[in-house]
């Protein structure tokens, strides 16, 4: 009987942990996602992905799509950019039907002085 409750207990507790939402960091929050090229006085710091996990709903919702667009600009602010242009969500895949993937979130970073 213990066994069981401690079994259950832990399977609570590891789905809890997968079913967290991607936070913004302090760094994170300062980056800001625009929709214009910035121009030629901003550094273009490279091409990057955030993601989060459905493997809980196993569909992307808008939770998701948050959760994702917060690790995108917590990594743009790791890498010392503050700007992202051109965020997109990646398209699903064939496996996207059979398992629940990751909702992931795609742009260009750049280090703008504004």
């Amino acid at each position: 009987m213990r066994m069981k409750a401690l079994l259950c207990l832990a399977t609570v507790a590891l789905l809890a942990g997968c079913s967290t939402t991607n936070q913004l960091n302090g760094t994170g929050q300062q980056v800001r996602i625009v929709d214009t090229k910035p121009d030629a006085q901003c550094q273009f710091l490279g091409e990057i992905t955030g993601s989060q996990s459905n493997w809980l709903s196993s569909s992307e919702t808008s939770s998701s799509r948050d959760g994702a667009t917060n690790d995108l600009r917590n990594k743009a602010a790791a890498m010392g950019g503050n700007v992202i242009y051109g965020a997109t969500g990646v398209g699903e895949t064939f496996w996207s039907g059979f398992a629940p993937l990751d909702t992931k979130v795609s742009g260009q970073v750049y280090k703008c002085a504004n």
